[in-house]
């Protein structure tokens, strides 16, 4: 058992001083933080909270997993490590591509594989076949529909 305690369904007027409050009954917080969107700054609805030891960590799962904190019943349990995840790149779909892979999607891509409405070289690649266009399914400059 460790002491990192994962706190989920918070209300999002919850702040990090809220949850050291509310676990501190429990015994020593080490820390207390809500995960904060980005971009909006609005809460993510959960966060995380540091206990003293493992014990104290115990005892505020059993008191404040399903309590009612700001009318939503809370959920509380042992933080779990974070999964490692891909490295997050280009590639194709919406958005474009990147030159280095020759790939495109709707919007931009490279050379090889333009996407529907663009690219340096790309556009609109008929299913049909290339309908008089250009061998790359580009329909003339730098691309478009």
């Amino acid at each position: 058992m460790g002491n990192k305690l994962y706190v989920g369904n918070l209300p999002y007027s919850v702040r990090d001083e809220d949850l050291q409050q509310s676990f501190g009954a429990f015994g020593r917080v080490s820390s207390a933080k809500v995960m904060m969107e980005r971009d909006t700054g609005r809460s993510k609805g959960f966060g995380f909270v540091e206990m003293g030891s493992d014990a104290e960590a115990q005892q505020a799962i059993a008191g404040m997993n399903g309590q009612s904190l700001g009318g939503r019943s809370l959920v509380v349990n042992e933080a779990r490590p974070m999964e490692a995840r891909p490295p997050r790149s280009g590639g194709g779909g919406f958005g474009g591509g990147r030159r280095d892979r020759d790939e495109g999607g709707f919007g931009g891509g490279g050379r090889r594989e333009g996407g529907f409405g663009g690219g340096s070289e790309g556009g609109f690649r008929s299913p049909y076949g290339n309908m008089g266009g250009r061998r790359d399914g580009g329909s003339g400059g730098r691309g478009g529909y």
